[in-house]
């Protein structure tokens, strides 16, 4: 998988936190997201993109950054849904639950890629 594809889920749960700071939006500031560091976010990537490749529509897979340094607890549970096909596009929904110190997020991005072994690219909201 490239490393542009590898970077699309990190820039998604990053940008929730950085978008909030800019905002002046301090109640998100304790989000589990504001707690991951590079390597949660690595770690969390591979694990989506795993989900996205092997799972069917609703069967959950289990994260946590455990290993990852971080002193933090954060789990999650990712499920992929929504499942489309347009002629040799596969297009995909992943459900995130992200938790830490009491906190939960819910992310929803949307991935597609082309024939079976494509890379996954994040897909933009309109």
């Amino acid at each position: 998988m490239s490393h542009l594809s590898h970077l699309t889920i990190g820039a998604v749960l990053v940008a929730g936190s950085l978008a909030a700071h800019a905002a002046n939006l301090g109640f998100l500031n304790d989000t589990p997201i504001s707690y991951m560091k590079q390597r949660d976010i690595d770690s969390l990537r591979s694990a989506a993109f795993s989900v996205l490749d092997k799972k069917p529509d609703g069967e959950s897979a289990t994260w946590n950054n455990e290993g990852t340094g971080n002193g933090v607890k954060i789990d999650a549970q990712l499920t992929p849904v929504d499942t489309a096909k347009d002629g040799a596009n596969t297009c995909r929904t992943v459900r995130v639950v992200l938790n830490a110190k009491g906190q939960s997020v819910n992310l929803g991005p949307r991935f597609c890629r082309q024939g079976n072994s494509g890379r996954w690219i994040l897909q933009k909201k309109n």
